[in-house]
């Protein structure tokens, strides 16, 4: 924990008496010995309040820190392509694990990432799964998370946002045009993100939108559960 240099000791003991000198300097002179001794004690009360609100300003600061620094619920992966099954996406659009899956971590020590890209095929791929999960160990996530991105704004276009009940602290999909859908959910000092782009169904069917968001759910709450501490 930082400590405030001017808790120490030494200026718990020694301001106070200065503070009190300081405010006996400034009053008026010449009054009686029991005038001045009648002042002393609220003197000694304002040198004791000046400590006692510096202790409790630094107790804050130490407190605010506390704050800022959440406790992080899930583990860090070293492999989040096996972690991240993806069981309910490879229903619609088959086995994700079979062609190369992509993997990365990122061990900063303000976040601590981890990305895993999957494909259901070699060269042409009906669906893209992009998975990322962020350990936030320095600030709590949670004030910029409902943040859009300006950079996946500007790659798709506008899109819909909705919040998702029942998943983690918060949770929101972002629905773009064309086939994209993303999820990210806030829990526990971490931001779990999950992508899709294309349909997952061969030829010029339609996707079925609705069927990717509720994948997207089930296998978010799987990933979550296999990255949760004991």
């Amino acid at each position: 924990m930082i400590t405030d240099p001017e808790l120490d000791d030494a200026w718990e003991t020694g301001r106070a008496g200065e503070q009190a000198e300081a405010a006996e300097e400034l009053a008026p002179r010449g009054r009686a010995e029991g005038a001045a001794g009648a002042r002393r004690p609220w003197l000694w009360a304002l040198g004791g309040a000046l400590v006692a609100s510096a202790v409790w300003a630094g107790g804050l600061y130490a407190f605010g820190e506390k704050l800022a620094a959440p406790e992080i619920s899930y583990r860090a992966t070293e492999n989040l392509c096996e972690d991240f099954r993806a069981r309910a996406l490879g229903q619609i659009a088959g086995d994700l694990h079979r062609y190369r899956p992509m993997n990365q971590e990122n061990d900063h020590p303000a976040v601590r990432g981890a990305i895993c890209v999957l494909q259901n095929a070699e060269t042409v791929s009906t669906l893209t799964v992009r998975a990322q999960v962020d350990l936030h160990d320095k600030t709590d996530p949670g004030p910029e998370f409902d943040v859009p991105s300006l950079w996946l704004a500007a790659q798709v276009g506008a899109g819909a946002t909705e919040s998702v009940q029942g998943l983690g602290e918060r949770a929101v999909v972002f629905v773009m045009p064309g086939d994209a859908v993303q999820l990210r959910v806030l829990d526990g000092g971490a931001v779990f993100t999950l992508e899709t782009y294309g349909s997952g169904i061969a030829g010029d069917t339609p996707a079925d939108t609705a069927a990717i968001q509720s994948a997207l759910v089930e296998d978010a709450r799987a990933l979550m559960a296999a990255l949760k501490k004991d």
